[in-house]
């Protein structure tokens, strides 16, 4: 069964565009019609798409899906890459997560210093007052 971009993208629950931009970049590769050039996609590129779109939602990159699908197609097991790769964005995620509940209890203790205090022009060079003013408090963690 051959499909259009825009039934391979349908059947794949997702967008032209992405459908498009992996052709781009080559991990889909649909074949030209003969007749009119238009791109013909197959079952391997939809089973492709499906694997893609699921990898992305467990935080793979493209490169990373690349080549996954690369070393599949030359008959490869990537199975171990996988759960390498997955072991190393875990360890990333939950580190900008850390990041961002410690810049989050920043951003809220400074609206509470800044509760009830007034916009002023500041003549002495410096952009605001209020950011100059902030104290920042002690991590509670370390």
């Amino acid at each position: 069964m051959t499909m259009r971009v825009s039934d391979l993208a349908r059947k794949a629950g997702t967008t032209t565009e992405t459908v498009r931009h992996y052709t781009d970049i080559a991990l889909l590769k649909p074949e030209r019609d003969p007749n009119n050039g238009y791109r013909r996609y197959g079952n391997t590129d939809l089973r492709l798409l499906h694997f893609a779109l699921k990898a992305r939602s467990l935080g793979f990159t493209l490169a990373d899906i690349q080549a996954l699908a690369g070393a599949s197609r030359e008959g490869e097991t990537p199975c171990g890459q996988v759960r390498t790769l997955i072991e190393t964005r875990l360890e990333q995620v939950e580190t900008q997560i850390a990041e961002l509940q410690s810049l989050s209890l920043r951003m809220r203790s400074a609206m509470e210093q800044w509760q009830g205090s007034p916009d002023c022009r500041l003549d002495d060079g410096r952009v605001c007052g209020l950011i100059d003013a902030f104290v920042d408090a002690p991590d509670p963690a370390g």
